[in-house]
C-alpha cells in the first residue's frame, strides 16, 4: 500500500484528486494540505510514500519545496503550468500530470510511482542482505523482463532523470531507478560518485587523466565536486611514488 497526500490550494482540485485515489486500490490517502509549509509539518508526523504537489500556491511554490526538503518522498507534480515541466524533471520528479487530469492519466502516473516502489523495496532488501553469501547479486526490471546483475559485473551506472543505465561486462540494462535513491542503497565502498550523472565500480578504473576517467573503452566525466574525494579514494594506498 502506497500512503500519499495531496498538496492543492484549490479545494476542488483537492477534492477531484481525492475521488482518483480512492478508486485505486493500492494507494491510501492520508491527508491533504493547502500548501507546502502544511506538508513539512506532516511529513514529520507520519510516513509519506507519495506526494501529488501542485506548483503555484501562497507562502511556497511546490518547485521551492523540492529545492529546499532533504530526500522527499517520491512526487508527482499536478499543475495547470506545463513551463515547469523540465525544472520539475530536474528535481527528480516521478512525472508530471498536466491539470485538467483525467483519470486514465492519472492510473497511468500512479503504476509509475508502484512500480518504482517496488525496485526500490528490491533494492533495500537486496542492500541489507549484502552480508550474506549468496546477497552478491540483484534483479532489476526491464520492460517485461527481470534481470539478474551481479555486483562484480557492474562497471558503472549512468543517471538520466528517472532512468538509470547499468553498464555491465555482460552488456547495458536500462530500469526504472532514480539515481541518488539507488547511491543510497549502493553503500559498499566499491562504488562512488563521480558525476552527478554517474557512479562507478573504483576497481573498473582503468586509468584518470584530467577531469576523466576511463572503464574499458568507456570515457566518463569526473566533476569538480567529486575529483577530490575520486582521487582519494582511487588512488590512497594504491599510488606507487618515488
Amino acid at each position: 500500500m502506497i500512503n500519499c497526500v495531496i498538496v492543492d490550494d484549490e479545494p476542488l482540485a483537492r477534492e477531484g484528486l481525492a475521488s482518483y485515489v480512492r478508486e485505486v486500490d493500492f494507494l491510501r490517502l492520508t491527508g491533504t494540505c493547502e500548501h507546502p509549509l502544511e506538508l513539512i509539518n506532516r511529513l514529520d508526523q507520519q510516513p509519506v510514500d507519495l506526494i501529488f504537489l501542485d506548483i503555484q500556491m501562497p507562502k511556497m511554490s511546490g518547485i521551492d519545496f523540492l529545492k529546499i526538503v532533504q530526500k522527499p518522498p517520491t512526487v508527482i507534480i499536478t499543475t495547470a503550468y506545463p513551463s515547469f515541466a523540465l525544472e520539475g524533471f530536474q528535481l527528480n520528479v516521478l512525472d508530471y500530470l498536466l491539470k485538467p487530469i483525467t483519470f486514465d492519466r492519472f492510473f497511468k502516473s500512479v503504476n509509475k510511482a508502484r512500480e518504482y516502489h517496488r525496485l526500490l523495496s528490491q533494492s533495500t532488501t537486496t542492500s541489507s542482505q549484502k552480508a550474506e553469501p549468496e546477497s552478491d547479486y540483484f534483479f532489476i526490471k526491464c520492460g517485461n523482463k527481470y534481470e539478474k546483475l551481479v555486483y562484480e559485473d557492474i562497471l558503472f551506472i549512468e543517471g538520466m532523470q528517472n532512468y538509470v543505465t547499468f553498464f555491465t561486462t555482460k552488456g547495458k540494462y536500462m530500469t526504472l531507478l532514480n539515481l541518488k535513491n539507488l547511491e543510497q542503497n549502493l553503500t559498499s565502498p566499491a562504488f562512488i560518485r563521480v558525476h552527478k550523472s554517474y557512479l562507478v565500480a573504483t576497481n573498473k578504473i582503468d586509468g584518470i587523466e584530467g577531469n576523466e576517467l576511463f572503464i574499458q573503452s568507456h570515457r566518463i566525466p569526473i566533476s569538480r565536486n567529486y575529483r577530490d574525494q575520486v582521487m582519494n579514494n582511487v588512488l590512497t594506498d594504491k599510488l606507487w611514488k618515488k
